[in-house]
């Protein structure tokens, strides 16, 4: 393999092993995540659900995390209430036209959210307004919000209540960091909810 590749493979290997190593290292994100666990399964065991919205890879994310919950994740389980506002493309595309790109998901949650449910709002640049937007509507139906940007937060940072920000300003990087939360937080809720299920 010709050296420039070997050099851009290394350097992206380096980075994401310190992202990992800084998260590892990160008490308060331990805090974090816990408390999200915490919230996620109190709600689950309310009979509510948790709501899951980004755009572009964080959308992959959305649905992704949507899937473990509702189908398993480490082990056999009933499944788990959980809903990607990213699939429904009709849904998408008729808000998109009747109101614009901006409340594509904040009219998902007037319609689909309630009192108690979880918002899981994803955006790398802590500043998307269709995912903005999403979250002030969740705050006005009482859904609490737990959001994953990049480092500087952006305009999440102090509308969320739980706001996991990414040591890093790279978008493919910030990306990586959400997809390892998003993969602990599902098998943590796993873990807690199905006690006499874990293995």
């Amino acid at each position: 393999m010709a050296n420039h590749l070997n050099g851009y493979i290394d350097s992206e290997f380096d980075k994401s092993i310190k992202l990992l190593n800084a998260m590892s290292a990160d008490v308060a994100l331990r805090e974090l995540l816990a408390r999200v666990v915490t919230l996620s399964v109190e709600a689950l065991k309310r009979g509510n659900k948790l709501l899951f919205a980004g755009n572009g890879g964080s959308a992959a994310d959305a649905q992704h995390w949507a899937g473990e919950l509702v189908s398993r994740f480490n082990f056999d389980r009933p499944g788990l209430a959980a809903i990607a506002l990213t699939t429904d493309t009709s849904i998408l595309t008729a808000i998109g036209n009747d109101y614009g790109y901006d409340y594509v998901f904040a009219r998902q949650v007037e319609a689909l959210g309630r009192s108690g449910d979880l918002l899981f709002a994803i955006s790398t640049s802590g500043n998307s307004k269709n995912i903005v937007r999403a979250i002030k509507a969740a705050r006005d139906a009482g859904i609490g919000v737990i959001g994953f940007t990049g480092q500087g937060g952006g305009a999440m940072a102090e509308l969320c209540d739980v706001c996991f920000r990414m040591p890093s300003g790279e978008t493919p990087k910030i990306q990586e960091g959400h997809e390892f939360l998003g993969h602990l937080i599902c098998g943590l809720i796993e873990y807690e909810m199905f006690t006499d299920a874990k293995g």
